[in-house]
């Protein structure tokens, strides 16, 4: 069978501990280089991992011909850059969220892809792949919890590492860039469309300058998404999606576990004829899944599973939510 073979560009922890070893176990997807700033750090981690290349320098796996594609999960600020670099060289990419720091950023990649049309990019959101959400969306698209009405979702950890890049303003850090990015996909992804309008609000650490917490409000036409994010708050996350009849509660939305089952609750019913159901899944890794999903629409060449433009989309809501938690007023979306 055929595989798609990649090269990762950084040995950042995630792709370490998760992506790797994830693609590695992948249908069609295989890891053949990695790349650091220093060749020393790329090839302990090729060593440790099976990898048979590495680079001292991204511009050097880059120019690899034997590279199909690249895996990007360097810091945000880089992303962009290093994704518009690969495509000039010829190379699919699957680069980790957020694709840019605002839509203009994406829409930078949007337009090098007159030049480079057979490249295809797609943004790392693992979650939308686990079989758990894509029976949520199932079930809310076949109406078993009545008319979709409103999402609520919560996502925290506690960091307070000043030199952690995630506490880090000018390189894009931050509550909302790190994780809050997944509460406004994930609303998107379920009320299947963009929200016309949204309203934040922002609680800045006094010594980073990035938002510690903050929590947002779509305005899907009337039906509405909530949601809170937290850099320094009890680790938690958690998503209850709610309709006229019923509701969907996702108990680990976004870092389900690859060896684990998991479980969502499925609730029905009014009043007295209520009734809650579990609904669960075999492990499974998403990171796996999405880069064989990535991988095959590459090998059948048919369309990507997420595309550039919804990547604009995620960060033009991402950009009202910024423009409200200054303005302090619901900005369009």
């Amino acid at each position: 069978m055929k595989k798609i073979r990649f090269g990762i560009l950084s040995t950042a922890k995630i792709a370490r501990t998760k992506v790797i070893p994830a693609m590695q176990k992948g249908k069609h997807t295989e890891v053949t280089a990695i790349a650091s700033r220093s060749l020393e750090n790329a090839q302990k981690v090729a060593e440790e991992l099976g990898i048979a290349k590495a680079y001292g320098s991204y511009e050097k796996l880059l120019a690899d011909k034997q590279i199909d594609a690249v895996y990007i999960p360097l810091p945000n600020h880089f992303h962009v850059e290093w994704t518009l670099k690969a495509m000039d060289k010829g190379k699919h990419v699957l680069c980790e969220k957020p694709m840019g720091l605002t839509s203009g950023e994406v829409n930078r990649l949007i337009n090098a892809t007159v030049t480079a049309p057979d490249a295809k990019v797609m943004e790392g959101f693992m979650y939308q792949f686990h079989p758990q959400w894509i029976e949520a969306k199932r079930l809310v698209d076949e109406g078993l919890i009545g008319d979709l009405v409103t999402i609520q979702s919560f996502f925290s950890y506690f960091n307070a590492d000043p030199n952690n890049i995630r506490n880090k303003a000018d390189l894009g850090g931050g509550a909302l860039m790190d994780i809050g990015c997944y509460p406004v996909s994930l609303s998107r992804f379920i009320f299947n469309a963009q929200p016309r309008r949204a309203m934040s609000f922002m609680n800045q650490d006094p010594e980073f300058g990035t938002d510690r917490v903050f929590s947002g409000m779509l305005d899907f036409n009337g039906r509405i998404s909530t949601f809170t994010c937290s850099t320094q708050m009890a680790d938690y996350q958690r998503v209850n999606i709610l309709g006229t009849t019923g509701r969907i509660e996702i108990l680990i939305p976004f870092n389900a576990p690859p060896d684990e089952p998991c479980t969502i609750m499925l609730q029905q019913g009014t009043q007295k004829e209520i009734t809650v159901q579990p609904l669960s899944f075999d492990p499974c890794d998403q990171y796996t899944l999405q880069g064989d999903a990535f991988a095959k629409a590459i090998l059948d060449d048919t369309r990507l599973p997420t595309t550039l433009m919804d990547a604009f989309d995620n960060m033009h809501v991402i950009d009202a939510l910024i423009k409200s938690a200054q303005t302090g007023q619901w900005e369009r979306s």
